[in-house]
């Protein structure tokens, strides 16, 4: 009896080391199987995987694409500026055994690799290419990172730069920077609007010149543009010209009303205090002043000897009334 248990014993033993094992491989998934330690042919596909009791060992990997955020990096560029870069990289395995064989953790190592790449990038690059050109620092990245990874069984499907943190001071220097230049566009475009707007000007002061009645309905016309704004102040312009002309023809008006006031002076006999130009001319002596009067060429010339001879024909011319003053 007891030779029969032990042989039952091993024939169920048997049986149950040597039934397969059975393990499901997913869609996304390759299973590379390891017989005694050694890779068996091509990695299993989707599906079901039939392996052998003790001596199979299936590996599942991932075929996804696989998003691995670079951890920031501070470096400094080219023209000696401090910058913090942080990026993100976009990788699938394509060949699971070179994946599990090659390099002992993929995901760890292209962590590593893209880390490096980055600073390395950071180096060769100004500031202006890591704020407004970022597809070929992309594209650079790109081929560092695509170089060891080829040879895991990785593909590199993209890489991007993500932000750049710039510290406050240079932050505030580019905000100047960026005020100045726009400052300066406005004043650019000012000048140039003046300047068309002085040729325009000139074209219409030509075309009013040729039509004087051109400038009165541009005023008359500033008129309505005036009291359409419901403003109770209307400002009306007028021409430097009609000013100047209003100017020539007051001055014979002030010379009648200087002349009958002085008439008037004469009839009232009061004095009114006189301008202090005309006090030193009426206190000039007296022989200044025959250099303010004009000749008298109208006066005839007395034949004194003929009026002795008169005289002296006559008496009576000589005599004068008694009641006359003395001469």
């Amino acid at each position: 009896m007891l030779g029969v248990d032990i042989a039952l014993a091993v024939v169920v033993l048997g049986g149950l080391i040597g039934r397969p094992r059975f393990r499901i491989v997913r869609q996304f998934e390759r299973g590379v199987v390891f017989r005694w330690g050694r890779v068996l042919g091509r990695p299993r596909e989707a599906g079901i995987a039939v392996l052998r009791p003790f001596s199979d060992k299936l590996v599942r990997v991932n075929t996804q694409i696989i998003t691995a955020p670079v951890p920031a990096q501070e470096g400094i560029t080219r023209d000696n500026v401090t910058v913090r870069v942080d990026a993100v990289v976009y990788y699938r395995v394509i060949d699971p055994v070179k994946a599990l064989i090659e390099v002992q953790d993929f995901s760890f190592a292209m962590i590593q690799v893209a880390q490096t790449s980055l600073r390395s990038i950071i180096g060769k690059s100004e500031l202006d290419d890591l704020l407004s050109n970022r597809e070929n620092l992309n594209q650079g990245l790109a081929l560092l990172l695509e170089s060891p990874a080829v040879g895991w069984g990785i593909h590199i499907d993209r890489v991007e730069i993500k932000d750049v943190a710039l510290p406050e001071s240079m932050k505030r220097t580019m905000a100047r920077q960026a005020e100045a230049d726009r400052e300066r566009r406005a004043r650019i475009i000012t000048a140039d609007g003046e300047l068309q707007a002085s040729k325009k000007l000139a074209q219409a002061a030509d075309a009013m010149a040729d039509s004087p009645a051109a400038l009165q309905l541009r005023l008359l016309q500033t008129m309505v543009e005036v009291a359409s704004e419901k403003s109770s102040t209307v400002i009306l312009p007028f021409p430097v010209e009609l000013l100047r002309f209003l100017e020539h023809s007051s001055l014979p008006h002030a010379a009648q009303a200087a002349e009958a006031r002085a008439a008037a002076r004469e009839r009232t006999g009061a004095r009114t205090p006189l301008p202090a130009e005309e006090e030193e001319k009426q206190l000039a002596p007296a022989e200044e002043l025959p250099a303010a009067i004009e000749p008298m060429t109208d006066i005839p010339e007395i034949d004194v000897a003929a009026a002795e001879t008169a005289v002296q024909a006559d008496p009576e011319l000589g005599t004068q009334p008694a009641d006359a003053p003395p001469t």
